[in-house]
């Protein structure tokens, strides 16, 4: 039975993935303590049957506002993981008053007008090499193999082989928008796992990360699935320090 002392904990996954990816974590999280929630964004994972060529980062930033509006949602932590960073930074901008903790994982750091390409100097040519133009779907991206997500277990791989699927372009040329101050309150922290993740921290100037709550556990891009039990550990401590 959730108590009513449970604490509302999202979990929004990055590029090609779906909520499958955080299934490791879960035997970790007391479900008398949080009420979890693993959503799908759209286009990917269960839904991957609903991409279209219009499916872009605020159709992402929608799919978890309606979660908080159809859920009644608030005081939430709300993680994101690599391009979920944009995701949750969208959020938190549309309703600050909601979210009680903001911790990006190895993510993108959103910053005014920016896209993820902006974020991320050489992904975009690295995504026009990749992009389904054989298939007339030039509008889609083939997603990363495994390996390239830092994994090297072979059921992980036969695991994620099986569910990885190409990512809609237009997530990463849809700049995104960070003006509201409400939102600057919110208790942030960064977890880097891989240099994806430290080169995405180490580009922000010194003033902007005096606001981060700063850790490392270099572990692999996809942590959740490589060392799931010493990323909840982590998280679990994080979270404890803000209640």
């Amino acid at each position: 039975m959730i108590t009513s002392k449970s604490q509302n904990i999202m979990f929004v996954h990055g590029s090609c993935h779906g909520g499958w990816c955080w299934k490791k974590i879960l035997p970790y999280f007391d479900s008398n303590e949080f009420n979890i929630y693993l959503p799908t964004l759209t286009g990917l994972g269960e839904r991957s049957h609903l991409v279209n060529e219009m499916t872009d980062l605020y159709t992402h930033v929608e799919d978890i506002l309606q979660i908080f509006k159809y859920e009644d949602l608030s005081g939430v932590i709300l993680i994101g993981h690599s391009y979920a960073g944009l995701v949750i930074g969208g959020v938190a901008e549309m309703i600050p008053e909601k979210i009680k903790l903001l911790i990006y994982i190895d993510a993108y750091i959103p910053q005014d007008g920016k896209t993820a390409f902006d974020l991320d100097p050489g992904l975009m040519d690295l995504y026009k090499e990749r992009t389904m133009k054989d298939q007339n779907k030039p509008w889609l991206v083939r997603p990363y193999t495994p390996s390239e997500f830092g994994i090297s277990n072979v059921k992980d791989i036969e695991w994620m082989e099986s569910k990885l699927v190409p990512m809609p372009l237009l997530t990463h040329t849809q700049p995104i928008i960070v003006q509201n101050k409400e939102t600057t309150k919110i208790p942030r922290a960064f977890i880097t796992t891989s240099e994806f993740g430290e080169d995405m921290f180490q580009r922000q100037n010194m003033e902007a990360k005096k606001k981060w709550d700063y850790y490392e556990l270099k572990r692999g891009h996809d942590v959740m699935i490589t060392a799931p039990e010493e990323l909840s550990k982590l998280l679990l401590n994080i979270i404890s320090k803000r209640k």
